[in-house]
């Protein structure tokens, strides 16, 4: 009766040390996946930063959106299955992050009349007005057209991202491009009538 309380004693004990190695394991693979996702977020961090910028023209808005950003994407990691994936996964958060930002906040009115009563910096003509024009232009892309050229010109994808990200061939990507940058073009008024046809 004594030798067989000693014999469970032991496999009990074994059985215990097999459960405290798997969670000792499971600690040590949990602080290296976070350890990589921190190394992810952090080599992001200026792309998105970039494309939050762009999106609402306002860099300390832009600061607290891609901050936030990570912060969701933090607690949703594990929905992340591939890291080559990461990058448009972050992109789609940003977006939805900024909206709901703009869902949230009232944005300050004022009115014309009493900034020309002030003779207000803000109403001078210059380079801003050109951004918010080019801005407004690229708007009017259709989608199709827009999503390449943004990807390329602001995020610095090559045609070979950008072809395997939407699920073309580097020839459409290309000709996308091309015409994207044939109507940005027209939308600033340039003349396009000698450009050649795609």
């Amino acid at each position: 009766m004594h030798q067989s309380q000693q014999q469970n004693s032991v496999r009990s004990a074994g059985r215990s040390l097999e459960a405290g190695d798997s969670t000792m394991m499971d600690r040590v693979g949990a602080k290296q996946g976070r350890a990589r996702f921190q190394a992810l977020c952090l080599a992001l961090r200026p792309d998105l930063l970039r494309f939050a910028f762009w999106l609402c023209h306002d860099y300390a808005l832009a600061e607290d959106v891609v901050q936030e950003s990570m912060l969701r994407a933090w607690k949703a990691q594990k929905s992340l299955e591939d890291e080559k994936a990461a990058k448009p996964w972050f992109l789609t958060i940003v977006r939805r992050e900024l909206a709901r930002t703009f869902e949230r906040k009232r944005l300050n009115t004022v009115k014309v009349d009493d900034l020309v009563a002030l003779e207000d910096s803000s109403l001078a003509a210059g380079d801003q007005a050109d951004l918010a024009e080019m801005r407004a232009a690229i708007f009017k892309l259709p989608e199709e057209y827009r999503e390449p050229l943004v990807m390329q010109s602001l995020l610095g994808y090559s045609t070979a991202e950008i072809a395997s990200e939407l699920s073309l061939s580097q020839s459409a990507v290309l000709t996308r491009l091309f015409r994207a940058r044939h109507q940005l073009r027209a939308l600033c008024g340039e003349d396009t009538s000698g450009d050649p046809q795609s």
